[in-house]
Order: C-alpha cells, then sequence, then structure tokens
C-alpha cells in the first residue's frame, strides 16, 4: 500500500541510509492553488540518474511505489480538505530516499460581503462607523478588505488567523463625517491574496453606501457687500448658500414703504429688483444644522447733472454776473448805458 511504502522509506532513513547527494527533484506546476471541491494535478520529476522508483504520498488521490520511472504525476478530482500535503518521493538504487512536498492552499470565497450602519447619516465634525461582514472564508490569513469611498481605496485591513477552514470576519472603518464626503458612495470588497498579479478569481464586493453628512449653511460670496443704488435700475443681492439640509432664506428690509417690512420671508436667496432707499439690507440663511448672515450696506448714487440743470445753472451765473457788471453800467438815477464814456449824468440821451 502506498502509505506502508512512505513508512517504509522513512524507515530507510531512519535507520543509517542517508538519502543520495545527487538527489533533485522537480515540481510542476512549484505551488497548487485550488478552490475546495475543485479539481488539480501536478507532476513529480526526479532530475538524479540514481532514481529507482517514485510515488506519492496523500490521504487523497496517493500514488503507490512506480520502479523505472523519474517522472510521476498526481491528481484529485475534488479536493475534500481543507489542509493537503501530497508528497512525492524517490528511492534510489544505493537505497536512499528524497521527497518533496507540495504546497497546496485550498480557498473559498465568502458566501457574502455585506454592509452595517447603524446610522445612515453624521454630523459634519463627528465620528462614525461603517461594518463590513464577510461569511465563510478561507483561509483568512490570505483574506483583505479593501474599502473604497469615491474614486479613493482607503487602507486595507489584514488578519492574523492561521485557520484553513471558513471562518467569518469583520471589519470596521471609522471617519469623521465632512461635507466633501456629503453623497460620497462607501462600499468592502474581500480578497484572497492568493495568487500574483491579477490571477485568480475576482475580487467579492458589497453593495455600495451612500453617505449622508449634515452641515450648516456656508455662503458662496460670504463677504458683506456695499453697493450704490441708482434709481430706476436693478441691483442683485447674493446670499445663495450651500448646506445640507438645503437653507431656507430670511431678508430684512429697511423699513420705508407699507409693501415692505422688517423680518419681511423672502425665500429667493437672489434678489434682483429696484431698491428706491438706500439702507442696510440683511439676508439669513438658516436650518436645523446653523445660520449665518450676510449685509448689503445701498447707499444712493451721486445724481448727475442733467441738460436743463446746466441750463439753469448758466442762467444763474449770467444773472451774478450782471449783478456785479451794474455796479459799473447802472447810474446813481437808474439810466442804463452799455458806454460809460457816452452817457453824462443828468442829461437826457435825446428828444423826449
Amino acid at each position: 500500500m502506498m502509505w506502508s511504502s512512505f513508512f517504509f522509506g522513512l524507515l530507510i532513513a531512519c535507520t543509517g541510509n542517508p538519502a543520495s547527494s545527487s538527489c533533485s527533484l522537480k515540481m510542476s506546476p512549484s505551488r497548487v492553488v485550488v478552490k475546495f471541491e475543485g479539481s488539480f494535478s501536478a507532476n513529480c520529476t526526479s532530475l538524479s540518474n540514481d532514481t529507482e522508483g517514485m510515488g506519492w504520498e496523500s490521504p487523497y488521490g496517493g500514488v503507490d511505489l512506480t520502479q523505472n520511472v523519474t517522472s510521476l504525476d498526481f491528481k484529485i478530482d475534488s479536493v475534500p480538505e481543507w489542509e493537503l500535503g501530497p508528497m512525492c518521493y524517490t528511492n534510489s538504487r544505493d537505497g536512499g530516499q528524497c521527497t518533496e512536498v507540495l504546497p497546496v492552499t485550498v480557498y473559498k470565497m465568502p458566501d457574502s460581503v455585506s454592509l452595517r450602519q447603524n446610522s445612515s447619516t453624521g454630523k459634519e465634525g463627528e465620528q462614525f462607523a461603517i461594518q463590513c461582514d464577510l461569511v465563510n472564508v478561507a483561509p483568512a490569513r490570505n483574506l483583505s478588505v479593501l474599502w473604497h469611498k469615491g474614486n479613493k481605496i482607503l487602507n486595507p485591513e489584514t488578519f492574523n488567523d492561521s485557520r484553513p477552514s471558513p471562518v467569518s470576519k469583520s471589519s470596521v472603518l471609522t471617519l469623521t463625517a465632512h461635507r466633501d464626503d456629503d453623497g460620497a458612495e462607501i462600499w468592502c470588497e474581500a480578497k484572497l491574496n492568493l495568487w500574483p498579479g491579477e490571477q485568480g478569481p475576482t475580487m467579492m464586493r458589497s453593495k455600495s453606501h451612500r453617505v449622508t453628512v449634515l452641515y450648516p449653511p456656508t455662503l458662496t460670496k460670504p463677504e458683506n457687500e456695499t453697493l450704490e443704488m441708482t434709481v430706476g435700475e436693478n441691483i442683485t443681492l447674493n446670499c445663495n448658500a450651500k448646506g445640507n439640509p438645503p437653507p431656507s432664506y430670511r431678508w430684512e428690509f429697511p423699513k420705508f414703504s407699507k409693501e415692505f417690512h422688517n423680518k419681511e420671508e423672502v425665500i429667493e436667496p437672489i434678489l434682483t429688483r429696484t431698491f428706491e432707499l438706500p439702507g442696510v439690507y440683511t439676508c439669513t440663511a438658516y436650518s436645523d444644522q446653523g445660520t449665518v448672515t450676510k449685509y448689503f450696506n445701498i447707499s444712493e448714487a451721486p445724481r448727475s447733472r442733467t441738460t436743463f440743470g446746466v441750463m439753469v445753472g448758466v442762467g444763474v451765473a449770467v444773472g451774478v454776473l450782471l449783478l456785479i457788471a451794474g455796479v459799473y453800467f447802472v447810474t446813481p438815477n437808474g439810466t442804463f448805458s452799455f458806454n460809460k464814456g457816452g452817457y453824462q449824468p443828468g442829461t437826457p440821451s435825446g428828444p423826449v
């Protein structure tokens, strides 16, 4: 039987017959990764010229000692165990023996990968946790959990667990809520690091979870503004704010007419209208997360001089000049002359 030949070989090794210095075995493949209940095959080749026979020792798929061969195949149609250590051995003509174990890793992808979170929302600045549950995966020592947030991959988590059979594992991601993460998708991914490069089965991922972050209103243009108004022209007041939940708005106008009152509710974040009187116009963006206020100081623009005003100004100026000129051209008795030398006081200028 195959196990008896194996122990017989060990007996030879223990009774003083050393392994030959020319002993050399080559495995193809050098290691095996196989799914539980899957199949695989391997070949053992002796590179020694002194080989008398070969065999495979294994509780499943073993091959008895075969004489006069230097290459021998091993095959299992359905892997029934989580640990396998098939061993190829050769017997040499001088009574020595060579052995080599074929490394076999038996794996199983998780039954499920899912996210669990106590709350679907978080306030900005507060920490919240999301848990990734992986059910029945093996081997855990080769398992890593990758966390994704949007297009970013966060630090993976690995597990120090040497059990070869399936186990259930959980990974917890703790984040500090930030407004930039509002609406971002988060998911986890299970990966078995057993193959080089992109070989092996694809990774298994959970459904994505959309993050909701609550934060107070923030003005897109936070600076207070000073504006000049011209009668009949529109002015735009921008009080647009971003927040979650979306903010409501309250405008306060100077009390200058019956149609506007202090603390009047106006829901628009941007007002474009004709403002007839100067003053301070106040906008407040508010929600249950906070309040922010912006002030618009509106002053009256200097009035431009119209044509009529220019004409009136010219007339007034001429009158002043004539008044000044009258000191020299109007005589004490009230007669008027443009030529001072052609007029004599008390002398009529012509027939009466």
